[in-house]
This record gives structure tokens, sequence and C-alpha cells, in this order.
């Protein structure tokens, strides 16, 4: 097997590994794409982790508003259909907006790095 066919066998289970663990993140805290990359072995793809999360309309349980960008703005929130329903979920948590309209992530950021299951330390991600 040539190192594309590798690649492209490890990308079709990309939105899995994305969604098992965007499914992880705790309510009234989020993370970023980039993390999410990093988590699942693929630190450059934090693009490709907002495309899977673009396509997750069929994963209405996934809390898909925690994933926000790594200056803490909402990038995603034109994807929900009304774009204030994003941070309206996220203040619900009870997570806090600066006057720039940006969430501490030093405060309420999450790093799936840290995270025994997201590391494979103490149980399976995306089974």
């Amino acid at each position: 097997m040539g190192a594309e066919s590798a690649t492209n066998t490890k990308r079709e289970g990309f939105p899995a590994r994305v969604f098992a663990i965007v499914a992880r993140i705790p309510e009234g805290r989020v993370t970023t794409y980039g993390r999410i990359a990093r988590a699942i072995g693929e630190p450059r793809a934090a693009r490709m982790v907002g495309w899977a999360l673009h396509a997750s309309h069929a994963h209405p349980d996934l809390p898909c508003h925690r994933v926000i960008n790594r200056n803490g703005e909402l990038t995603g929130r034109l994807h929900w259909g009304d774009p204030d329903l994003m941070r309206t979920l996220l203040e619900g948590e009870g997570i806090e907006f600066d006057e720039a309209e940006r969430v501490d992530l030093r405060r309420f950021g999450w790093d799936p790095a840290d995270d025994e299951w997201a590391s494979g330390r103490s149980g399976p991600v995306g089974e």
C-alpha cells in the first residue's frame, strides 16, 4: 500500500474521529478546530475538522456549538441557520463572551489531549 493509499484510508474515517471528540466536549466548555485536529493525529487539518462539522447535520445530538476558532470566535455560527443560535446555546451553558464577542479559552477551553478518553488512556474513542 503506497503513502497515498494509506492517507486516503486514514481520511475515510476522519469525520467519525472528529465526531467522537466533539461528543466528549463537556457542557460549559469549548474547544477549537485545531485542538480536535491534533487529538485525532491530524495536526494540520483544522479546516477539515470544520468541513466535517459542517456535514454533521445527520448527528443533531453532537454539541458542535462547542467548537470555536483559536481566537475564541464563533466562526461556525452562520451554519446554524440563525447566526445568534450558537452564542445562545453557549451562554445557556454558562459560557461568557468578552466585549469583542470572544470566549476566553483559558477560562472555558477544553483540550481533548488532556482528556483520558480522547488520548486513549482510559477507553476507546469512536466506537
